[in-house]
């Protein structure tokens, strides 16, 4: 059996272990539950000396509840030097370590922060990664129609991309931006790609009546796109009967 949270982190007086030290063994220890409590210890201690082991733990944590606390415990730290840490993330080799970061910098809540998140990452390789910036720059959206239409017209371009996940989540992220996102989706209907036409005839059909689901939305995405791309029949063959 893994030992016990009282066996990795002492509270023990008489322990010399340093109190970090043990918050950083328990953080990579092999029980989630341990490594729960962990980030949960240091989201209360909020010691500004655990912002390197958080943000290295949160690259690797298999977990996504402790993955979700070690975010938490770096909102607990200053602001300023966790904000340029995290940043540095952005551009990591790791694909978690790009999302995780993402993902901090949205429980931060800093508006500011939208800047300097690279517009590469809303067209990740990676789907967990793209999925997870769009969510992030919608929420870190101006309240600017110019601004907001601007990011649509970058989220539209990853249209027809994925599975029904991938798609559904671009799909949210467009309808949250409002009414800033009509242009961009009645160009995208017109794509001469029909996977794209399609997303893009779904996704407007949830802006406009969101409680009709996404399923319900592309099945009748699809009736609108086949029919519009149906071929033109001349009027004296509608009318002609057979020979």
């Amino acid at each position: 059996m893994s030992p016990g949270w009282q066996e990795v982190v002492p509270i023990d007086p008489t322990d010399t272990t340093p109190h970090n030290a043990r918050l950083t063994g328990a953080l990579s220890a092999e029980e989630p539950s341990i490594r729960l409590k962990a980030a949960l210890a240091a989201g209360t201690s909020a010691d500004p000396g655990l912002l390197d082991t958080l943000v290295e733990r949160c690259a690797v944590e298999p977990d996504f509840f402790v993955r979700d606390m070690l975010s938490w415990a770096l909102t607990r730290l200053p602001s300023e030097p966790t904000l340029a840490r995290v940043r540095r993330e952005l551009g990591a080799a790791r694909a978690q370590a790009r999302s995780q970061a993402l993902h901090t910098l949205s429980k931060i809540g800093d508006r500011s922060v939208r800047a300097s998140i690279p517009r590469a990452l809303l067209h990740d390789a990676d789907d967990e990664v793209a999925r997870t910036a769009w969510r992030v720059m919608v929420a870190l959206a101006p309240e600017d129609e110019a601004a907001r239409a601007d990011l649509a017209g970058e989220l539209v371009r990853q249209l027809g991309r994925g599975d029904r996940a991938v798609r559904l989540s671009l799909s949210r992220a467009l309808v949250d931006l409002g009414e800033a996102t009509r242009t961009a989706l009645e160009r995208a209907a017109a794509d001469p790609d029909p996977a794209v036409a399609t997303h893009a005839a779904a996704t407007e059909v949830l802006r406009e009546r969101p409680e009709a689901g996404f399923d319900a939305a592309v099945d009748e995405a699809r009736r609108i796109v086949a029919l519009s791309r149906a071929p033109e029949v001349p009027p004296a063959a509608q009318g002609a009967g057979p020979c």
